[in-house]
This record gives C-alpha cells, sequence and structure tokens, in this order.
C-alpha cells in the first residue's frame, strides 16, 4: 500500500508540474511530429464528396459564419 501512495503522490507532482508549466507558457497543445499538415491533407476529411453527415455540418458552419457576417458590430 506504501509502494502505491508514494506512486500516486509522484504522478500527482509530475501532473501538476505539467499543468503549472502550460498554464505559465500559455502554448497551444500541439503534436509532434506536425498533425495531417505534414502529409498534406488539408483538413480532417479529405473525401472529395462528404458523407451526409458532414455535409450537415459544413453547412451548420456556413450559416453560422453568415450569420456573424451579417450581425458583426465592427
Amino acid at each position: 500500500m506504501l509502494y502505491f501512495l508514494i506512486t500516486f503522490g509522484v504522478f500527482a507532482l509530475v501532473i501538476a508540474a505539467m499543468a503549472i508549466g502550460y498554464i505559465i507558457q500559455r502554448k497551444t497543445i500541439s503534436g509532434s511530429c506536425g498533425g495531417l499538415g505534414s502529409i498534406g491533407v488539408e483538413k480532417a476529411c479529405d473525401c472529395p464528396d462528404p458523407c451526409e453527415s458532414r455535409k450537415k455540418k459544413m453547412a451548420k458552419e456556413e450559416a453560422r459564419r453568415k450569420m456573424l457576417e451579417e450581425n458583426r458590430i465592427i
């Protein structure tokens, strides 16, 4: 039981240190390999003809963009 408590404490300290470092640096979280952009994929769904759920999502995003554009204050 003592080993478990020591291990748990060490992990808690490491997680706390990582959280404090993240808060101080204020950097976005990113992968080390560069993500999909490094292999030439410009978007998450790189299909020539998106599926129905993707089309609905794209239409919703476009409607939101238009609404924000029309109701822009500045």
